[in-house]
């Protein structure tokens, strides 16, 4: 029987069973009842073909619409125009560009391989830091590190904001670290050129300086700077008293009286005033040049072409002018003041000026607060009242104000003045003859060219006479000597003390024993040495020329040392100058016709300890000890020295003389700091 292709033209209700082929141009239906495998070389399908259990590909899939569902297994060839938001798992990812809208997770290890720039928009973050292995990092905007940065090249930066940690080498230039922020801690060592700031807040540190030793330094010794940029130990020197041979200042066979004497500041000179009897008994003075321990004189030059008597004189340090004031006998004994001016050896002298008609004693005492001379003198014309009148220096001449009556009473021939220069005030000594004789003081303000004072104090309830005052300004102190007429006429002191218009003494001291042992006397104040030099006329013993040291403690003074500086004669009149730029005392005197009547000077020196500590020079204390010539580490101020002994905790100590430490002050003042323990003292100056 011939096979012939079987056509079923309807539908059909029932299962058809086929042994062989079924040969169709099409199939109706979704072929869900259909079973085995279709296998061939292509499939087509001009409809969409949905797999539900999968489809196993072994050979090449080619698609040219999309691919719908998940794709397991190796993809080769290139996948181009994907779309969609699919999930590819892939081994690696080769790719010549892309733009990725969304995140990038990437599991292993992202290497950049010749990439110039990172172009973010937002911000990166590394949670493990970043590596720069060389050649920097170069950022030119603002960058936050908030788990470090380690960094093995150079980083360069214009400025730094937070913490940095670990090791910083090369120069850090113009470097601002915000203590606020939490500050620079530094274990190494900070090695700068110089520091700004007044150090008060560093922690940690010993601030020294490296010096040169003059001298050997030993551990904790206090030290001083020199003016050679060494350091050296405080110490203290014990100067010895001397008294060096005589030198005429004026030549002649007449009595010289009348001395008187002042300190040029300005030219660093002594000079002396005197009645010369050589010539009629006129005003004369010379100047004196101290060198170490010797002296020299110019030629004595005539300031007053009369006869003088009654001379006082003080030196105005405004003007740099000597003024003197006189009686001049040559115009019916009226008060006289002249202006002189030292140049070289010699002096010059403007045009004598009266102050008053007739005197009798003048005392003078330049205040340096307000820059005028002040004259006191007992009034000879027809009152013998006290008064006093206030001097300005203009050039070669001087202009007074109107004389002020400061006792209205009787004075004595002998007035003695003091200038108070912590007080500001003057301080006049003299005679009572209106309370029998009495001692007695009184404190004067200057104003303008006026004066004004406080109430009398009498220092002595007694007759006194002869007085003369100097000013201790280590002390704040006045020292009256005076002739002691209530006891026999020895030689008494007080010592008084200006609190606003009034003066208080200490008790009296007698210093000179014997009747009639005190006169004509002259006392002043050596700031280097703190001793009041005294020189005077000592009737107890042949009425020789003879000195004496004095020494301030409290409301008393002490007189030591007594030496006879002229034993040929009686000592007719004396005075002493005070070099203060060679620190030294010049005397000079006249003694009487006997003795040829030369105007004489002799150089003494007053024994005392010397320091060379100053107010300003000490800085710090030696950290070890240390030879001479070896550089020293000395601590300075803020710095703690442990290396002390018996200190008072919470005191604050002072630099003694002689190096020492001490809880009062010594002279000069110095601070060395607070003791912290009996053993360690932080450095304050």
């Amino acid at each position: 029987m011939s096979q012939k292709k079987a056509q079923i033209l309807n539908p059909l209700t029932g299962n058809i069973n086929v042994a062989g082929v079924i040969t169709a141009s099409s199939f109706v239906g979704s072929g869900e009842g259909l079973t085995g495998v279709a296998s061939t070389d292509n499939i087509q399908t001009a409809t969409e073909a949905t797999f539900l259990s999968g489809v196993k590909i072994t050979g090449v899939t080619t698609a040219s619409g999309g691919v719908v569902g998940n794709l397991t297994g190796n993809v080769t060839g290139n996948a181009t125009g994907l779309s969609g938001t699919p999930n590819i798992t892939v081994g690696s990812v080769n790719a010549s560009s892309g733009t990725i809208s969304d995140n990038v997770t990437i599991g292993g290890t992202l290497t950049y391989q010749d990439v110039t720039n990172i172009d973010s928009i937002g911000i990166i973050t590394a949670q493990q830091g970043i590596q720069v292995l060389a050649n920097g990092l170069d950022i030119t905007g603002f960058s936050t590190f908030k788990t470090g940065v380690s960094v093995t090249g150079v980083v360069t930066a214009t400025s730094f904001s937070g913490n940095v940690t670990g090791n910083l080498t090369g120069d850090v230039n113009a470097a601002t670290f915000d203590t606020g922020v939490g500050g620079v801690v530094v274990t190494g060592v900070v090695t700068a050129t110089s520091f700004t700031g007044d150090g008060s807040g560093l922690t940690g540190t010993t601030p020294s300086v490296s010096l040169v030793a003059s001298g050997t330094l030993s551990n904790g010794q206090t030290v001083i700077i020199q003016s050679d940029g060494k350091v050296a130990g405080v110490v203290t020197t014990g100067i010895g008293q001397s008294l060096t041979s005589e030198v005429i200042f004026q030549s002649g066979s007449s009595e010289i009286q009348f001395v008187e004497a002042t300190y040029d500041t300005s030219n660093n000179k002594i000079v002396y005033a005197y009645q010369n009897g050589n010539d009629s008994t006129h005003g004369y003075a010379v100047v004196g040049t101290v060198t170490g321990t010797a002296v020299t004189f110019g030629t004595p030059v005539e300031f007053e072409n009369a006869s003088v008597s009654y001379l006082a004189m003080t030196f105005d340090s405004s003007n740099n002018k000597v003024v003197i004031a006189y009686r001049d006998d040559g115009n019916s004994g009226s008060g006289t003041a002249v202006v002189g001016t030292v140049s070289g050896d010699t002096i010059s002298f403007g045009t004598p000026v009266t102050f008053s008609s007739a005197i009798f004693s003048t005392s003078m005492a330049f205040d340096s607060s307000n820059n005028k001379v002040v004259i006191a003198y007992r009034d000879q014309g027809g009152t013998t009242h006290g008064k006093a009148i206030v001097g300005e220096v203009s050039g070669t001449t001087i202009s007074f104000g109107s004389a002020v009556t400061f006792e209205s009473a009787a004075i004595g021939y002998d007035t003695s003045m003091t200038f108070d220069t912590s007080a500001e005030k003057v301080l006049i000594a003299y005679r009572d003859d209106g309370n029998s004789e009495y001692g007695t003081a009184i404190v004067g303000t200057v104003s303008g060219t006026s004066i004004s004072f406080g109430s009398p104090t009498v220092y002595r309830t007694g007759t006194s006479s002869q007085m003369e005052s100097s000013y201790d300004s280590e002390n704040n102190k006045h020292v009256i000597v005076f002739e002691d007429e209530g006891s026999s006429q020895v030689g008494s002191a007080v010592v008084g003390t200006i609190s606003g218009t009034s003066v208080s003494f200490g008790s009296k001291v007698t210093f000179l024993h014997g009747s009639s042992s005190f006169a004509r006397g002259d006392i002043q104040y050596e700031p280097t040495s703190k001793k009041h030099v005294l020189t005077f006329r000592d009737g107890s013993n042949s009425s020789n020329g003879t000195l004496m040291v004095g020494s301030v403690v409290g409301t008393s003074v002490t007189f030591t040392n007594k030496t006879v500086y002229f034993d040929d004669g009686e000592s007719a009149w004396q005075a002493v100058a005070i070099d203060t730029d060679q620190k030294i005392s010049v005397i000079g005197y006249g003694p009487p016709t006997g003795d040829g009547g030369k105007g004489r000077a002799r150089v003494f020196q007053p024994p005392y300890t010397a320091t060379n500590l100053t107010t300003e020079n000490f800085i710090g204390f030696s950290d070890a000890a240390y030879t001479d010539g070896q550089t020293a580490k000395i601590q300075i101020v803020t710095a703690i020295d442990d290396a002390q002994s018996g200190l008072t905790t919470g005191s604050k100590h002072y630099v003694q003389n002689d190096g020492t430490l001490g809880t009062t002050a010594d002279s000069p003042s110095v601070v060395a700091g607070t003791a912290i323990s009996a053993t360690k003292i932080i450095i304050k100056q």
